[in-house]
């Protein structure tokens, strides 16, 4: 591992945070604090939405909400409008290294700052390819195919402009180091999230939380967390579960907030399924994922999965799609997947994993996958001594090369002598 002698002043910049009902970026932020303040001398900078402005200093730890907005049909995130604010934020305290966490407006508000502090290297993590799963998804629903397809290509081409601006682009997955090579982003580094397998772990399984949750269905317990919103197809779910057969007798978990949160639950009234909302406390999550038999998911466009990993280590066999990270993430002998968006193939495939006498098998199979594997200690080592020091270096060579081009360029001006270092 190459890591940088020298602490750093490293900056978290992101418009995908939210304290309630947030995902896979606010699990990262929280590990990355506890890893870089824990295991290394280096400050972080972290910088997200909130209600309003805010600074709070930690020792080494620097928490900073800009004030904004809430999203429309989304209300637990916000989105940042006033990069001046982020811009006097950044030029206050002046981070060695920027990593920018979501593709929208503040990724230019770090690259127009690194513009005047060229020393600054930059960091992008590509954790959704947007121009299919957002722009295009939505795009077509709103307008039809003809536009969403023509709204992709626009989304396309601003990807290309934009990542090409960083020193280094990581992705979650083999399969979206692809994407980005596709849209001629080749300075890519592919690196896995992680989870903590001892809080994930089947030993906190609780023989009362489906009672807990007034669920009185003896058969399997299947479980979903995540937002429960388009994004995540989450209605598909549903749709899965009332396709089950009725002697399977099985009760449904969906763990999360979200916009379609409040519909499904007045179309789940009278049905095993429980909606107990988002889980802050991760030790609650770790129980109830433990506490279940089957993980559930139809999000076609996931680029890693935490939950998924999650419930990995919680000795959970996984049904999912087989598109986006699912096909990495559910190797053969831990889980079923089957097409999106077919809910009685889903219903099928939760059936034949809970009656076809391979589930205790499934279960010790997707422990041991995760387990050593998808560590945060592994993902911040390789963050640190991998990532990091390629974009470090890459930022030392563009200045190297600008000041030799402009000494280049002096050197042809009469009257004008370039010094030579040392003399």
């Amino acid at each position: 591992m190459n890591h940088t002698a020298e602490p750093l002043l490293i900056c978290d910049l992101t418009q995908s945070y939210a304290p309630h009902g947030g995902g896979g970026i606010g699990t990262y932020l929280r590990e990355k604090q506890r890893h870089i303040i824990g295991q290394t001398p280096h400050r972080l900078l972290q910088i997200v939405p909130g209600p309003e402005d805010r600074v709070v200093e930690q020792g080494r730890h620097i928490w900073v909400e800009v004030g904004a907005d809430p999203v429309r049909g989304s209300p637990n995130y916000r989105f940042i409008m006033r990069t001046k604010v982020v811009r006097e934020v950044l030029e206050q305290y002046r981070p060695d290294l920027i990593e920018s966490q979501c593709p929208w407006v503040l990724p230019w508000t770090a690259i127009n700052y690194r513009r005047a502090f060229p020393h600054t290297a930059l960091v992008a993590g590509y954790h959704t390819d947007f121009p299919n799963a957002h722009i295009h998804r939505v795009g077509s629903e709103l307008f039809g195919e003809f536009v969403g397809s023509g709204l992709r290509r626009l989304a396309t081409s601003y990807a290309q402009v934009t990542y090409r601006e960083f020193d280094r682009v990581y992705t979650l997955s083999a399969m979206m180091a692809d994407v980005l090579r596709g849209y001629r982003v080749d300075h890519v580094d592919v690196m896995s999230l992680g989870v903590d397998t001892a809080l994930f772990h089947p030993g906190r399984r609780d023989p009362a939380f489906r009672a807990g949750l007034g669920l009185t269905a003896k058969g399997p317990l299947l479980i979903y967390a995540g937002r429960i919103d388009n994004e995540k197809r989450a209605d598909r779910l549903l749709a899965m579960f009332r396709r089950l057969p009725p002697a399977l007798d099985a009760a449904l978990v969906m763990i999360g907030d979200g916009k379609l949160r409040e519909g499904l639950r007045d179309e789940a009234k009278g049905m095993q399924v429980a909606f107990p909302g988002f889980m802050s406390d991760r030790t609650a999550l770790a129980r109830a994922l433990a506490s279940a038999d089957i993980y559930v998911s139809a999000m076609a466009d996931e680029t890693f999965g935490i939950s998924i990993v999650e419930a990995q280590a919680s000795g959970l066999p996984v049904v999912g799609v087989a598109s986006g990270a699912m096909n990495e993430r559910i190797v053969p002998g831990t889980g079923l997947l089957v097409g999106v968006d077919d809910a009685a193939a889903m219903a099928a495939a939760v059936t034949q994993v809970w009656q076809g006498g391979e589930r205790e098998t499934m279960s010790r199979a997707a422990r041991a996958h995760v387990a050593g594997r998808f560590e945060w200690q592994q993902t911040f080592e390789q963050l640190l001594g991998e990532v990091y020091p390629r974009a470090l270096a890459s930022a030392r060579q563009r200045n190297e090369k600008g000041r030799s081009t402009v000494g280049a360029a002096l050197s042809l001006l009469p009257g004008v002598k370039i010094r030579q270092a040392g003399r």
